[in-house]
C-alpha cells in the first residue's frame, strides 16, 4: 500500500471479528516500531504482546472491574473482542543511562538527572514507535486502536504484567495499549469523536515562520483525510 494511502486509511478500530491475527504481522509491526527516532538513540521502549485468550482476558481484568466486564458498554465490548493487545512501555532509565555516557557529558548534555530533560522523551519516543505499529497494522489490512489506561488501575496492570520495580532497576512504564485485529463491520463498535467532529485541515494549524502567521497558501493544499474519518 502506498504510504499516503496508509496514512489516509489509518483509523481507530473499536470492534473486531473473531478471526485470528497472523503473528507475522505483529512481528513486522514491532520491527517497524524499532525504526522510530529516539533521543540519543536510547531506544528506551519495550512492548508486551498479549496474543492468547488468557493473556488478553488478564489485561482486561486488570483494567476493568467485574461488573463492567459482565455488562460491558459498546466501547468495552468492542475493544475486548480484539485477539491481540500490545502494551508499549517506556524505559526512563535507558535515557538517563545513555545521557550519562561520555559523548553526552562532553557535549554538556549528560548527567543522570531527570530534571535536565525539558520533557520525558522516553514517553514521547515510545508514542512515536506506537504510531508506527498502527500504520504497519493498517498497511497489512487489519485494524488497531491506541487507547489510554485507566489511571487508578495502572498499578494493577503493571503488577499483573510483571512490571515491578526492583532495587536494581526501574520497571518499564506502560504508556497505553494497542488492540489489534480484523475490523468488525463499521458501526459495530462505539463511534469515535471523529464521527461528530470536523477534521481540522493542516492549513488551519500550520504557521509559517511565527505563531499566528498562518499558512499563506500559494497552491492547492495537499489532500488530507476526509472529514468524518475515524481518528
Amino acid at each position: 500500500m502506498d504510504f499516503s494511502e496508509v496514512v489516509r486509511r489509518r483509523r481507530m478500530t473499536r470492534a473486531y471479528t473473531s478471526d485470528p491475527v497472523d503473528l507475522r504481522i505483529v512481528e513486522r509491526a514491532l520491527a517497524h516500531a524499532t525504526r522510530a527516532p529516539s533521543a540519543g538513540f536510547s531506544q528506551g521502549w519495550a512492548f508486551l504482546v498479549l496474543d492468547t485468550p488468557e493473556s488478553v482476558a488478564g489485561f482486561w481484568a486488570a483494567q476493568t472491574d467485574e461488573a463492567a466486564r459482565a455488562n460491558p458498554d459498546r466501547w468495552l465490548a468492542g475493544m475486548m473482542s480484539a485477539p491481540v493487545v500490545v502494551v508499549p512501555c517506556s524505559r526512563r532509565e535507558a535515557y538517563l543511562d545513555r545521557y550519562a555516557e561520555a559523548d553526552k557529558t562532553r557535549a554538556g548534555l549528560g548527567g543522570h538527572d531527570e530534571s535536565r530533560w525539558a520533557m520525558p522523551y522516553w514517553h514521547l519516543d515510545t508514542a512515536m514507535a506506537s504510531l508506527l505499529i498502527l500504520q504497519s497494522v493498517t498497511d497489512a489490512g487489519l485494524g488497531a486502536c491506541f487507547f489510554g489506561l485507566v489511571p487508578d488501575r495502572v498499578g494493577a496492570l503493571k503488577e499483573h504484567l510483571g512490571l515491578v520495580d526492583t532495587a536494581e532497576a526501574q520497571a518499564p512504564h506502560p504508556i497505553g495499549a494497542i488492540t489489534i485485529g480484523h475490523p468488525a463491520p463499521r458501526g459495530t463498535g462505539a463511534a469515535g469523536s471523529a464521527s461528530r467532529r470536523r477534521r481540522t485541515p493542516w492549513t488551519e494549524v500550520a504557521h509559517r515562520g511565527r505563531w499566528g502567521a498562518g499558512w499563506p497558501s500559494t497552491s492547492e493544499p495537499a489532500e488530507h483525510a476526509p472529514d468524518g474519518e475515524e481518528r
